[in-house]
């Protein structure tokens, strides 16, 4: 059976050494001390490793099962979600004004991560409803916010988003659920939606789901479309529930991975819904919830790469097979453990510098959200707008790389059941498809996010690397291993944008051709950016007399191992985009 151990001292060191979280000037970052944020590690890890890691296997064993409209979550799932309630997690970082603990974001990051890399079925359930809590406490009128997110952050309630029709998933233009006005002042919702995460389930009282629909007689497109409020109970006017809602459960699909969540199709058959915001511009308002289900699921691919990697780990220390070349290492032994040899090294440093990496761009990441929304900061806003696509489409392709190295590292024992690694790389291969395909992200990213702010803000993410470069040019441990490495990744970066200005004006398919290059392209320069900050941090500790040697020198060769062996990839995806669109598109569609 497969083990999980929360890396609460990693996190301390990302948000104490290289954050530098205490001493940020984003209201609410004062508190964040190392007693006070090692207190909520600490606790979240119990709750992750002791309450929702045992019952991973058991989720994935039974899934979810729909009887009579209801769907019976996997044995255990509705006992852990009420210790995880109780515990106030579930309202970790939402306004005190409604029940919410008021932390930043970053800690309720942070606690998620573990929470996914423990049994990433189960925290499904909670990261749908904290999308759907954000999109509220943002665009619902006072009075939605004051029925709903109370009852939502104490966990009582739990949320949803509904876009995916069957005719059609990225293209919303083509929705045709409809929303009928009502003389009361609500809707009629009426539709189908399918893929619907955590959309019916036992472990809550009600389920409040944000649903698209175009009210007859509005713009085409997604122009028209609107954002609805469409509960599974009604509710009455003292908050207590009323009747059941028009809105049920037509079936659960049958997947490859996450089977602890319910992913349903969803009848909307004249369900009463609430107009959440302003007529047709419901896209608005579901872009709250998309950003942060984007950052969620990038979390959820290192999370996934992380604990398949602790196991891979684990498993090379103790299993025994072969000697070392240069000699027996283990000669009171019949073999040595297989951790000794370079191709063993070689797949464990791929894992661990990658793993790494993403956790310091994610946790970063989560302070920029924090600095956009506590201190209103429209660049640190657009910052994380450029970087979204990044994240969910690197760090999940990565992610899912990960998880299959670390299969690769028990050999047929990864094939089995029994060793629990074939579960994580089914759970993490459905990261790269929802939320967004990848594909989607990368055509985003060079579609929209370059050209965001007239290209500034790209042009603002190149002059901070440049400026890290600068300050720590005299640094000669940091520079021989990672400035220089880092420098000539950010001039491919810089090649390539370059070259998507000139050519892909000429021909927007050079553009869009190489797009999934340039995606990974940034995604490299991003982890060799996390790095530098991690050694710098690092070296300053050990120079300051830390005594904690082995955590920082281990630090600082893995991160010489990320700079050396995955960044130079760079230059590949470079060749590849500047091959242009003619490789790809060369055949004829009846030639495939």
């Amino acid at each position: 059976m497969p083990t999980y151990t929360a890396p609460t001292k990693d996190m301390q060191f990302l948000l104490h050494d290289v954050l530098q979280v205490s001493q940020n000037d984003i209201p609410g970052y004062d508190e964040l001390d190392r007693d006070f944020t090692g207190a909520v590690l600490d606790e979240a890890g119990k709750l992750a490793m002791e309450v929702l890691h045992p019952l991973n296997t058991v989720g994935d064993q039974q899934g979810c099962v729909l009887e009579n409209g209801v769907v019976r979550t996997p044995e255990g799932f509705k006992d852990a979600y009420k210790i995880m309630c109780d515990g106030g997690w579930t309202g970790l970082d939402m306004d005190p004004e409604y029940g919410g603990q008021g932390m930043p974001y970053i800690l309720q990051t942070a606690t998620g991560e573990m929470f996914s890399a423990a049994n990433m079925a189960f925290q499904m359930y909670n990261g749908l409803t904290h999308g759907a809590m954000s999109a509220l406490a943002e665009h619902g009128s006072d009075q939605q916010k004051a029925t709903y997110l109370p009852k939502m952050i104490a966990g009582n309630w739990t949320g949803t988003m509904n876009l995916t029709e069957p005719q059609c998933g990225t293209d919303l233009g083509l929705i045709r659920t409809k929303a009928e006005p009502q003389e009361d002042g609500s809707y009629a919702i009426t539709g189908q939606k399918i893929w619907i995460s955590a959309g019916e389930h036992d472990m809550s009282e009600n389920i409040i789901h944000l649903v698209l629909a175009k009210i007859p007689g509005g713009p085409e497109g997604v122009k028209g479309i609107s954002l609805f409020i469409v509960p599974k109970f009604l509710v009455n006017d003292d908050g207590s529930l009323g009747a059941r809602n028009a809105v049920s459960c037509g079936g659960l699909e049958h997947k490859m991975g996450i089977h602890g969540n319910a992913t349903c199709v969803m009848n909307y058959d004249g369900a009463t819904g609430f107009l959440v915001g302003e007529m047709h511009k419901g896209l608005r308002a579901m872009f709250t919830m998309m950003n942060e289900a984007r950052l969620s699921v990038a979390l959820q691919g290192y999370a996934q790469g992380d604990i398949a990697y602790q196991n891979a780990l684990g498993f090379a220390r103790d299993r025994l097979q072969g000697r070392d070349i240069t000699g027996a290492q283990a000669p009171n032994k019949p073999a040595d453990p297989i951790i000794v040899h370079p191709d063993v090294r070689r797949n464990l440093m791929d894992q661990k510098s990658f793993v790494e990496g993403a956790r310091a761009l994610v946790f970063w990441g989560a302070t920029l959200i924090d600095q956009a929304h506590r201190c209103k900061d429209a660049e640190a806003d657009a910052m994380i707008s450029l970087l979204i696509p990044v994240m969910k489409g690197f760090l999940t392709d990565k992610g899912f790389e990960t998880t299959v190295l670390a299969q690769q590292t028990l050999g047929g024992s990864g094939f089995t059941r029994e060793w629990g690694l074939e579960q994580f790389v089914r759970d993490a291969r459905i990261a790269m498809i929802y939320e967004g395909t990848n594909g989607i992200q990368s055509l985003d990213l060079v579609g929209r996010k370059l050209g965001l702010n007239g290209g500034k803000t790209v042009m603002a993410f190149f002059d901070m690397v440049k400026t890290f470069l600068k300050e720590n040019e005299d640094n000669a441990e940091l520079k021989s291993g990672f400035l220089d490495p880092l420098k000539a990744a950010s001039k491919d970066l810089q090649a390539a944008g370059m070259y998507f200005m000139s050519d892909g004006m000429k021909n927007p398919n050079n553009a869009l051709s190489g797009s999934y290059d340039f995606m990974h392209l940034f995604g490299h320069v991003c982890l060799g950016l996390m790095w530098a900050r991690m050694a710098k941090a690092s070296i300053a500790a050990l120079e300051a007399g830390d005594t904690d040697t082995d955590f920082h020198a281990t630090k600082i060769a893995t991160g010489r191992y990320y700079m050396s062996r995955q960044l130079p990839m760079t230059g590949t995806h470079l060749a590849r985009i500047m091959s242009g669109a003619e490789p790809v598109m060369a055949l004829d569609a009846a030639n495939f």
